[in-house]
């Protein structure tokens, strides 16, 4: 089994979502995080002020899939996810060793 972790722009979470339930992923978590990569932020204008925005609102998404989904779930949040222009995000993978469903007891891909 394999955890994806998703960071995308807030206003793309709709798209994401309904890509990722067309290739059968029935469950996800969403975080609203702060973060920034290389566009290292930016700077507004408030009041007259000109101050600098480090960190960028963003959305994280985590699923656990297994591994013969894996890729059809990275694709699809790749295609709902990318505007083409920097802050687009990251997708990051890694092993699940044991999931465990607590009002069942099921365990692993039974689980998920």
């Amino acid at each position: 089994m394999k955890k994806i972790e998703a960071i995308i722009k807030p206003f793309k979470l709709d798209e994401v979502r309904e890509a990722l339930h067309e290739v059968g992923v029935t469950g996800l978590t969403v975080t609203e995080v702060k973060g920034f990569g290389r566009q290292k932020g930016h700077t507004e204008l408030y009041r007259g002020a000109e101050y600098v925005v480090d960190f960028l609102p963003k959305i994280k998404i985590e699923i656990v899939v297994a591994e013969a989904n894996m890729e059809s779930a990275i694709e699809a949040i790749v295609k709902a996810a990318r505007t083409g222009k920097i802050g687009d995000g990251k997708i990051f993978v890694t092993t699940v060793e044991q999931v465990v469903r607590i009002r069942t007891g099921e365990t692993n891909e039974s689980a998920i």
